[in-house]
C-alpha cells in the first residue's frame, strides 16, 4: 500500500483514533495536531537531568481498555554522575502524585507543572531508586497545550474493538509515566506490569514472564525487557485481544524467534490479516541477512493492534493499526534502525525513518521482485512535489517537521538508495550496515556518525554528498545533449538545482543508458563535478536510438530531456559555474577560512546533534576560530546576498 501523507489543513483536525486501515508510520506520527511542540524543560533544566544516568524503569500500572485513567507507580533506577543533591524528572501535571520514595524512604519534593525535583543526596557513581506513586488521567491532544497524546483511548472504526494504547514519540512519555526524556540516556532494561480486567490482555516490551490471575476480576500481565531501551519505546496496549504467535528462524539467532501478536478478539480480524501477519517471519529472516542478527532474538518480536493510521515501532512489540506488507516491514526494520541504534537527536531522525522506509524497498526487491521499481518511483515523485527541504531537521522541536513524510521518510530512503549506488558493491554496502549496527548496538548515533562510519568502512569520501543531499536542499534536473562524430560520442550532461541558492550543484555520479549498434544496452557511469560537463567517448561505436538518464532510478532527479547537438565536439563549451564556497584548511586544527571569498557571509556553527554553538559574520580574508572545539565533524551554514546559502562539513583534529 502506498504511504498516505495528509495535507496540512486536514492534519490540524485529524486524530489518531480516526482511522486504522490507511496511512503509514509517517502519517501516524505526523497526524498529531501540528503545534510547535517544545520539550517542556529549559536548557538549564535539561542539563540538570543529565547529572544522572537511568538504568532501569519499573512500571506497575492499573489500566483498562476504555479509559486512560491510570493508577500505580514508576520506579526510576539511576546513578549519579556527580555528587547530587536532587534529581529532576518529568510527569504531566494532571497526574496526581500520592507519594515519592527514594531508596524506599518517603521524601518531600517540589513540583512546578510537570517538573518534579526529588532529594536523592547521592555521591558520585552512587545508585539510587526513585519510586513515584500516582494516579489520574493523562492529557489528550485537545487538552495538552503542547499538542501531545501519550496515552489514548479509542475504538477501531473497522472492527469496533476498544483499546487504550501509548504513543510517546517524540516528547509524550511524561504524559503517562515519570521519566527522563533524553535520547542519549537509554535505560539498560525495563519492566512493565499492567493489571487489567480479566476480559483484556495487556501487551508491552520484552518477554511475558507471568500472567497472574488476582481472583477479583483482574489479571496482572508482567513483562520484562532486558535490553537497552530509549524512553519513547516503552509501551503499553490494553484491549480484548487474542494471542496469535508464530516463529521465525533468522540467521544469527540461537533458536527460533517468537513473533507474538495481540490481535483484536473480533472473530473476523485474525482471518482477515493472518497471511500478512505470517509474512513477518519472512521479513525478519530477510533483514537479518541485510542488517545483521535480529537485535532482540532472545526475547521476541510482535504486534499489539490499536486504532492508529499506521504503526509505532515500540521495542519488540510494535503498535500497529492493520497489517500490510510495506507497513509491517517498515516497523520491523525499526527494530534495527531506531531501536537497536537510535538517533542521538531528533535532528537525525533520518537514522530511524529513512532506513526503516528503505526497508520497505528492500523487502519488495527481495520478496516481491518488480514491485520495488514503482515503489522507488513513487518515493522520488513524493520528494519532488516541492523544491526544497533538507533531510537533516534543524527545527527539532517541531513534530510535523521531524516526521515529515516527504523529507525524513522519502528523501531519507532515496538518499540511502543513492549511497548504495555510489558504493557500487552490494556486499560491501550491506556489510557496512551490519558493522554499523554492531558498532553502535544498544546506543545512539547521529547522521554524521553514520556518514563517517560508512565512508571509513567503504573507503569513500562522502563529505560533498552529505553537504548536498543530507544538509542541503532540493534535487537536480538533468539534461543531456550528444553528438556522434565518426565512432566517437560526445555527451554533455548539465543539471540545474531545484534550490539553486541553497544547493546549486550536485556532484554525485549519474548513469546513462546508451544503445550501440550490435551491442546490448550499455550503462555508462559519469562523474559530475560541475553543473555542465562534456565527455568524449572514444571509439564508442555507432549510436542507435536515444539515451536514457538514470535508468536504474538511483538518484532523485528531474528529467530535462535528451537531444542531439551537432556542435558538440566541434566547438568548445564554456560554462560558468554557479556560486559556491570552499573551506580551507579542512580538516583543520584551529581556524578555517573561505577560499576566493568576495563578499561577507553570515555563518552559524552547529554540533552534529543540532546544538547551535556559534554565529557571526566572516569578511573576505577573515578566519573563523574553532580552536576551542573538541575533535570531530561540525556543520557550518553560510548565508550571503541574493538568498545564497551553503552548508559545509568541517572536521577538527
Amino acid at each position: 500500500m502506498k504511504h498516505v501523507f495528509f495535507p496540512v489543513f486536514f492534519l490540524l483536525t485529524f486524530y489518531l483514533s480516526a482511522q486504522d486501515n490507511t496511512g503509514s508510520c509517517a502519517a501516524r506520527k505526523a497526524s498529531k495536531p501540528l503545534h510547535l511542540k517544545s520539550a517542556s524543560l529549559s536548557v538549564a533544566e535539561i542539563a540538570e537531568t543529565e547529572l544522572y544516568d537511568v538504568h532501569f524503569y519499573n512500571l506497575d500500572l492499573e489500566m483498562n481498555n476504555v479509559s486512560t485513567y491510570l493508577n500505580g507507580s514508576v520506579e526510576i533506577h539511576a546513578k549519579a554522575k556527580i555528587d547530587l543533591d536532587s534529581a529532576l524528572f518529568e510527569l504531566f501535571e494532571s497526574l496526581i502524585i500520592s507519594e515519592i520514595k527514594v531508596n524506599n524512604i518517603a521524601v518531600g519534593y517540589t513540583r512546578v507543572s510537570n517538573k518534579v525535583r526529588v532529594p536523592v543526596n547521592a555521591n558520585t557513581q552512587q545508585n539510587f531508586v526513585i519510586k513515584v506513586s500516582y494516579a489520574g488521567t493523562p492529557p489528550t491532544a485537545q487538552t495538552n497545550p503542547l499538542g501531545g497524546s501519550g496515552l489514548t483511548a479509542g475504538s477501531s472504526p473497522s472492527w469496533g474493538n476498544k483499546v487504550v494504547w501509548s504513543l510517546s514519540e517524540p516528547f509524550s512519555a511524561y504524559e503517562w509515566f515519570a521519566v527522563k526524556q533524553s535520547l542519549t540516556d537509554k535505560a539498560d532494561s525495563c519492566a512493565v506490569a499492567i493489571t487489567v480486567p480479566d476480559t483484556c490482555k495487556a501487551g508491552s516490551n520484552g518477554i511475558l514472564e507471568a500472567i497472574v490471575p488476582l481472583g477479583n476480576g483482574f489479571t496482572r500481565y508482567e513483562w520484562k525487557h532486558r535490553h537497552p531501551i530509549d524512553y519513547y519505546l516503552i509501551s503499553v496496549a490494553v484491549a480484548k485481544y487474542v494471542d496469535y504467535s508464530i516463529y521465525a528462524n533468522p540467521v544469527g539467532s540461537t533458536g527460533p524467534v517468537l513473533i507474538q501478536n495481540y490481535i483484536y478478539d473480533n472473530p473476523q480480524t485474525l482471518p482477515n490479516f493472518i497471511d500478512e501477519i505470517n509474512e513477518t517471519a519472512d521479513f525478519i529472516e530477510l533483514f537479518a541477512t541485510q542488517f545483521g542478527p535480529y537485535p532482540f532474538t532472545d526475547e521476541k518480536y510482535g504486534h499489539c493492534m490499536a486504532p492508529i493510521g499506521g504503526g509505532m515501532e515500540h521495542q519488540t512489540m510494535t503498535t500497529q493499526g492493520f497489517f500490510e506488507k510495506t507497513l509491517t516491514a517498515h516497523e520491523l526494520a525499526h527494530q534495527w534502525w531506531g531501536n537497536n541504534v537510535t538517533c542521538a537527536s531528533w535532528c537525525d531522525i533520518w537514522l530511524n525513518e529513512g532506513f526503516a522506509s528503505y526497508g520497505e524497498y528492500l523487502m519488495l526487491a527481495a520478496l516481491y521482485p518488480g514491485e520495488q521499481i514503482n515503489h522507488m518511483t513513487q518515493v522520488h515523485q513524493s520528494v519532488m512535489q516541492q523544491p526544497g527541504g533538507s533531510v537533516w531537521v534543524l527545527d527539532s522541536l517541531n513534530e510535523a517537521r521531524i516526521f515529515n513524510g516527504r523529507l525524513s521518510y522519502d528523501k531519507g530512503a532515496g538518499i540511502i538508495h543513492t549511497l548504495r549506488y555510489l558504493i557500487k558493491n552490494d556486499s560491501l554496502f550491506f556489510a557496512a550496515l551490519q558493522d554499523f549496527q554492531t558498532t553502535f548496538a544498544d546506543s545512539t548515533a547521529t547522521g554524521l556518525d553514520f556518514k563517517n562510519h560508512l565512508a571509513s568502512y567503504c573507503n569513500i569520501d562522502l563529505d560533498a554528498f552529505f553537504e548536498q543531499w543530507y544538509f542541503g536542499e532540493g534535487y537536480p534536473t538533468y539534461q543531456v545533449q550528444y553528438n556522434q562524430v565518426g565512432t566517437d560520442l560526445y555527451i554533455e550532461i548539465s543539471h540545474t538545482s531545484s534550490m539553486p541558492n541553497v544547493t546549486p550543484t550536485f556532484t554525485n555520479q549519474i548513469s546513462l543508458r546508451i544503445l550501440r549498434q550490435g551491442q546490448a544496452d550499455t550503462i555508462v557511469r559519469f562523474s559530475i563535478a560541475n553543473n555542465t560537463e562534456l565527455f568524449h567517448l572514444i571509439n564508442f561505436g555507432t549510436l542507435v536510438g536515444t539515451i536514457g538518464i538514470d535508468p536504474g532510478n538511483w538518484v532523485i532527479n528531474g528529467n530535462g530531456g535528451v537531444s542531439m547537438d551537432p556542435t558538440l565536439g566541434l566547438i568548445e563549451t564554456i560554462v560558468k559555474q554557479p556560486h559556491d564556497i570552499t573551506l580551507f584548511p579542512n580538516p583543520t586544527s584551529g581556524a578555517i577560512q573561505i577560499l576566493d571569498q568576495n563578499e561577507d557571509y553570515i555563518f552559524d556553527l552547529y554540533h552534529a546533534n543540532g546544538q547551535h554553538i556559534q554565529n557571526g559574520t566572516i569578511a573576505p580574508g577573515d578566519k573563523i576560530n574553532l580552536e576551542n572545539l573538541k575533535n570531530g565533524t561540525y556543520i557550518l551554514q553560510f548565508k550571503g546576498a541574493n538568498d545564497f546559502k551553503s552548508t559545509k562539513l568541517v572536521t577538527i583534529n
